[in-house]
């Protein structure tokens, strides 16, 4: 029995040794009511601010404290005392990314890198930071930490900058987190994990693959698959008319995909709003809260294009959208995919991706071209229906879409005409058409989207109209730099005299996507 018993414990060990070690919990789970009570009695003004607190001792103990201070009636307790005294703030210095000195926006913005650079991170027990392995550039502000689809605009502008060695060390980056974590999160926090975010990886692959040549591919394609095999978990055994994590299946056998996230509880860095909104409602919390972070897993968080009448958060409806953008991006990793195996000279498998991706091109034309707008949009499932909404992601299947035979073009000229009539604006391309207050929808304009427009419309034949939004953009970044002294993490791009506002925080500045997209179109207006 004894040797039965040591055989065993020598097995259990073994196998403890090769499992995957278990995720960090998040801040809600280490801190418990802790946590609960400062988001609910807005301890600070930005939840995510305690989300990203680092404890000065050993988290366990002070939880334990604070239960034991909470039960002590015979003590006036003071919780802002009790974080102050048990809690580093996160840093935030805005301060810093203000040019006092009207220096030229180029060199602002190549100096703006260094301040936006973070070393190699420590791993501090109860912080919920994931360490990354190499240096990153974070967006700036309350973004303390690098984001998934920021990064990718943020590169581009590191490559203009001939910062080669930064694009390669956040593409090392992104590999480590799809490596430990099997898929990149919304950013590297604890509290993040539960979900992606609009996947750029392929994209980055072929930025660095641009700069140090095509074995790039061969180096990140057990990488790309991962991401891919992520994306399309459950596609196997989700059923017609089903959806599964990110797969969607069709009645007719279709696979497309749409944002998700694992987690059907408040956000952590938005916990008292997603409440309220949830309360507000009068519908299923958790389903709310499921659509809310899928929201936040598109990136748009929050826009009119979730919202089923269009202009209320509480009506929102994420995870039953197939997104036209989301759906391009695959597109994207499919090809990118196919072209790495062809490399690899696993030429069948290269054929098996680049069908995948056919496939999907010619889904995303049924499911998501109207007729009627002349438009890319995006597709409600559940109501099996079309949107009729024109926004900014309507022209991503221009950035990847074969041109053969002038298809591409043929289309553009029809997009164009929709973009012209409803998007553009004095400072670039509004996000969408309707106000809302929420920061993804008019007259806001984004950086990354600018971006994806200028290079769709250009792929298409659209020149004129590319460059004319570049120019505009370009423009309305100067201008509030020269007002400023600051690059901002969105703009007004309908009144150009005011600034952009809507959404769960103050407006930030810094800040990476907006720099990169600038030097980008910079470089690119050039040409």
């Amino acid at each position: 029995m004894k040797q039965f018993l040591l055989l065993f414990a020598a097995i259990f060990v073994a196998l403890s040794g090769i499992c995957q070690e278990l995720p960090p919990a998040a801040p809600d789970i280490i801190y418990a009511e802790l946590f609960t009570d400062v988001q609910l009695a807005k301890i600070f003004p930005d939840g995510k601010t305690f989300a990203d607190c680092i404890p000065k001792r050993d988290p366990a103990e002070i939880l334990k404290d604070y239960r034991t201070a909470k039960k002590n009636t015979s003590v006036k307790f003071s919780l802002p005392l009790f974080i102050e005294q048990n809690f580093q703030l996160p840093a935030n210095p805005p301060e810093k990314y203000s040019s006092k000195t009207n220096e030229d926006i180029t060199a602002h913005i190549k100096n703006l890198w260094k301040l936006l650079q973070r070393n190699p991170d420590v791993p501090v027990k109860g912080s919920s930071l994931l360490p990354l392995p190499n240096p990153y550039i974070v967006p700036g502000g309350r973004f303390r930490e690098v984001y998934y689809w920021d990064s990718y605009f943020t590169m581009l502008g590191l490559k203009e900058s001939g910062e080669n060695e930064m694009v390669e060390n956040m593409v090392k980056n992104f590999a480590f987190l799809i490596d430990t974590y099997g898929h990149i999160p919304n950013g590297n926090r604890t509290y993040y994990l539960s979900r992606s975010q609009p996947p750029f990886f392929a994209m980055m692959i072929e930025l660095l693959a641009g700069i140090k040549g095509d074995q790039v591919y061969l180096t990140y394609l057990p990488q790309l698959e991962k991401e891919y095999n992520y994306w399309m978990d459950g596609a196997e055994t989700v059923k017609p008319g089903n959806a599964l994590k990110s797969v969607v299946k069709l009645k007719d056998g279709t696979l497309l995909n749409r944002y998700w996230d694992e987690q059907s509880l408040p956000r952590q860095e938005s916990y008292r709003e997603d409440i309220e909104t949830a309360t507000k409602s009068k519908r299923n919390k958790p389903e709310v809260y499921q659509h809310l972070r899928a929201g936040a897993a598109s990136g748009w968080d929050f826009s009119s294009r979730w919202f089923a009448d269009g202009k209320n958060i509480t009506t929102i409806e994420t995870a039953d959208i197939i997104p036209v953008d989301l759906n391009s991006l695959l597109y994207n990793l499919e090809t990118v995919l196919s072209r790495a195996k062809i490399i690899n000279k696993e030429d069948s498998i290269a054929t098996e991706f680049k069908n995948k991706a056919e496939s999907r091109r010619q889904a995303i034309d049924k499911y998501c071209w109207s007729t009627e707008l002349k438009y890319y949009t995006d597709y409600n499932f559940h109501k099996f229906k079309i949107s009729n909404q024109v926004t900014a992601a309507g022209l991503f299947p221009f950035c990847f879409f074969p041109q053969r035979q002038g298809y591409l073009s043929v289309l553009g000229r029809q997009a164009a005409v929709i973009v012209n009539e409803k998007l553009l604006q004095p400072g670039g391309l509004q996000t969408t058409t309707l106000q809302t207050g929420q920061q993804w929808d008019s007259p806001n304009g984004w950086a990354p989207l600018e971006w994806m427009a200028v290079l769709g419309l250009a792929r298409c034949g659209q020149i004129g109209l590319a460059k004319e939004i570049a120019n505009r953009w370009m423009g309305l970044n100067e201008k509030v730099y020269r007002e400023t002294g600051k690059l901002m993490e969105k703009y007004n791009v309908a009144d150009l005299s005011q600034p952009a506002g809507g959404g769960e925080y103050a407006a930030q500045d810094g800040f990476g996507w907006t720099n990169g997209v600038y030097l980008a179109m910079q470089a690119w207006l050039k040409q």
